[in-house]
């Protein structure tokens, strides 16, 4: 098993917090993790997965069943199938604490992020630490398997697979899954698996680049509410990320419709049919896939609080990642798929407006260097070293 960096902010949100709730996609790893860390925090934890109709059974009176293993840690998998369960926590929390008892722990599973905030972040304020686990990153596996974690995304079991052709017959199993049943269970709209494919598809295709709405939904023959509403769900789902423009005044006439790419590398390789690291260098879409592989690293790694965003001018000044950190600081980072990267006349422009703490380059190769007086290049793992 690969250890992951989540674990440790697992381990002291029990120490500190009644109920830690680990949200990311599915078969990602989270009960896996989840189970490890149990195992370590309280060796008599009870595990429960609401996908079994036994244990949903177990939970029909919650408050009855989970008031005698207040002694106990119970992790709950797939906790946003049962949304009532939250205020019944919540009960049981108070209710322990107003008798000077010792409050039971709880560890949340939910492959819902904005779902399961919705349902929980009023009932139990105060009670609860949220954490992601995101796919594996770069932090959490050697600088040598850094191509292979781009061209097979995250997915432990695409990442792990023994041969190329296993990885992506995963992902492909992976995709249909999400497709024909993980999310009719959250969009309420109808809309064909085939129509899912194609748009999902086309965000492949555009990769890392602003999305015209309109296009997209003539190109779907779908009405844009529709596609606008479905490109939510994706990122409520933590698939898709929408780069937001970085927007200030600053006397300039800004770009503002965000950049949006499908958070996993592997995935969008599968969906454009691309199996090997050669064929990914060859296609059109490698430098807008590097370029959201290095943002989804930078989200992931960077410290709570820090917020990414990307700079273009309708003048063409353009930074690809700008990083504003909690101290109000911004890193400007341009992404390059080159070992002898050349700035843009836009970078140095655009640094010129900004004025950043940092300006940097990652690139695909391993160390650091200076490009200019004030520009340092290196490679991701370098980056995400210092974050």
């Amino acid at each position: 098993m690969i250890p992951r960096q989540a674990a440790k902010a697992i381990q002291s949100g029990l120490a500190l917090f009644p109920a830690v709730a680990l949200l990311g996609p599915r078969q990602v790893g989270k009960t896996t993790l989840a189970l490890q860390v149990a195992q370590a925090f309280d060796p008599n934890f009870i595990y429960l997965d609401l996908e079994s109709e036994l244990d949903q059974a177990k939970l029909a009176l919650p408050r009855a069943f989970l008031a005698e293993k207040m002694d106990r840690l119970v992790v709950i998998d797939e906790v946003h199938r049962k949304p009532g369960l939250f205020p019944e926590l919540r009960g049981l929390i108070d209710a322990a604490r107003r008798e000077g008892k010792k409050a039971g722990h709880y560890l949340l599973l939910g492959s819902a992020s904005l779902e399961l905030l919705k349902q929980s972040g009023e009932t139990l304020a105060g009670r609860i630490l949220y954490t992601e686990l995101p796919p594996l990153q770069v932090s959490e596996i050697p600088h040598t398997d850094i191509n292979q974690l781009w061209l097979r995304g995250g997915f432990p079991e695409s990442f792990l697979a023994a041969t190329e052709a296993a990885s992506i017959d995963w992902r492909r199993s992976f995709v249909r899954s999400y497709l024909e049943r993980d999310i009719g269970q959250f969009f309420t709209q109808r809309i064909s698996a085939n129509d899912l494919r194609r748009l999902w598809t086309m965000l492949a295709h555009q990769q890392a680049m602003q999305v015209n709405m309109a296009a997209l939904s003539r190109s779907l023959g779908l009405d844009q509410k529709t596609v606008k509403n479905y490109l939510s769900l994706l990122g409520e789902l933590l698939l898709l990320r929408q780069l937001p423009a970085w927007h200030t005044n600053i006397g300039k006439r800004l770009v503002k419709t965000p950049k949006t790419f499908i958070r996993d590398s592997g995935l969008v390789h599968s969906l454009l049919g691309i199996t090997s690291v050669d064929s990914l260098l060859a296609h059109p879409i490698a430098g807008g896939s590097w370029e959201a592989f290095v943002a989804e690293q930078i989200a992931n790694a960077s410290e709570a609080d820090s917020q990414i965003f990307f700079y273009r001018t309708g003048g063409g000044a353009e930074i690809d990642v700008v990083l504003e950190r909690p101290s109000g600081e911004l890193w400007a980072i341009e992404v390059k798929r080159s070992l002898k990267p050349t700035l843009s006349k836009g970078f140095h422009q655009a640094c010129a407006d900004l004025q950043p703490r940092r300006k940097l380059v990652i690139t695909p190769g391993e160390g650091r260097w200076w490009v200019a007086e004030d520009i340092e290049a290196m490679d991701i793992g370098s980056l995400i070293t210092e974050l």
